[in-house]
């Protein structure tokens, strides 16, 4: 089989194209920005009519953490509309029957009952901080759903809690909280500082999965034979959350990335900063019964995140400006 990856060199797009290589059985066609700029309606249009992939995997975005998305919420809203519209449209106009496409939990709303179950999707306001890039969010379930009622498709949505791992961006200022913390805790240490201090109250509770979990999650749903699965168990719905099921507050994270990065000092937190959203638990019992189940704990996969960045401090390859 051929498929192609949109994002393959980003953190969840290079998990899966390392999975997928592993396999060794299907043919994969990548290619960077720089050679195809999927904002663009002809550049795609082009490349899918010469490469004709049989599958597609959606795993391009335009991401970032709480700055990054109150800075840039034009670029957030346009860029992933763009980048939806033109790959899912494009995959269908060759005829391609199955793609997957990777979401965000921030496309539910902001006081949706926790855990967060599918059909909590447009059920009430989102969260304000990151609304631009959620509305994009779920305007590529949307596509993929109207795509599958008129014309038959395949197109799978899946839907991760927050992310980490080897690949992750970390740029000071566009980062997630989660690799942030690993600079900051990490820059405090070399530096002997007495005190961390993080944003906001630390009370706001977080979920966190592997990006190697979620990987293999994606390829799981990805190979499902639709048929089979609802004609045994249940319907499968246009996007299905994927996550581990439990979350930690902002400030357990802390103390976690503390550990992993041997910092000793004070844990302080600035309730001026703001929160985000309380809680974005997600409910993966629905994935759970289809047959997957997450593999990573969180306080190994920080030590093995970590060591990956120590790696890429050594070669001079830690951050990425984006």
């Amino acid at each position: 089989m051929r498929i192609y990856i949109a994002g393959h060199r980003g953190m969840v797009g290079g998990a899966i194209l390392r999975q997928l290589a592993a396999r060794g059985t299907d043919e994969l066609i990548t290619r960077s920005s720089a050679e195809l700029d999927l904002t663009d309606q002809r550049a795609v249009a082009d490349f899918m009519a010469v490469e004709k992939p049989d599958a597609v995997i959606l795993a391009a975005a335009r991401v970032g953490g709480i700055i990054a998305n109150n800075t840039y919420p034009a670029q957030f809203i346009y860029e992933n509309l763009m980048m939806e519209c033109n790959v899912i449209h494009q995959a269908h106009a060759q005829g391609v029957q199955h793609l997957l496409q990777l979401g965000s939990s921030c496309i539910y709303p902001r006081a949706a009952p926790q855990p967060m179950a599918e059909d909590a999707l447009l059920t009430g306001p989102l969260e304000p901080t990151n609304e631009p890039y959620a509305v994009a969010k779920i305007a590529g379930i949307k596509l993929c759903e109207s795509y599958n009622r008129q014309y038959g498709r395949d197109y799978r949505s899946v839907m991760p809690t927050n992310l980490y791992g080897p690949g992750d961006n970390f740029h000071p200022e566009n980062s997630h909280v989660l690799p942030a913390m690993i600079l900051r805790f990490h820059a405090a240490k070399q530096a002997g500082d007495a005190s961390v201090t993080i944003w906001g109250s630390g009370t706001p509770m977080r979920e966190f999965l592997h990006v190697d979990d979620m990987a293999a999650a994606s390829l799981f749903v990805m190979d499902l034979d639709r048929g089979r699965y609802e004609a045994e168990t249940e319907p499968m719905l246009s996007h299905i959350n994927v996550g581990t099921g439990q979350d930690v507050t902002i400030l357990e994270l802390a103390q976690m990335v503390a550990a992993a990065v041997g910092y000793q000092g004070a844990i302080l937190t600035d309730p001026s900063r703001p929160n985000g959203a309380p809680r974005k638990l997600m409910d993966v019992s629905r994935l759970a019964r289809m047959g997957w189940t997450a593999r990573i704990g969180l306080a190994e996969g920080i030590a093995q995140t970590y060591a990956w960045y120590l790696d890429q401090l050594d070669a001079g390859t830690a951050v990425r400006a984006k």
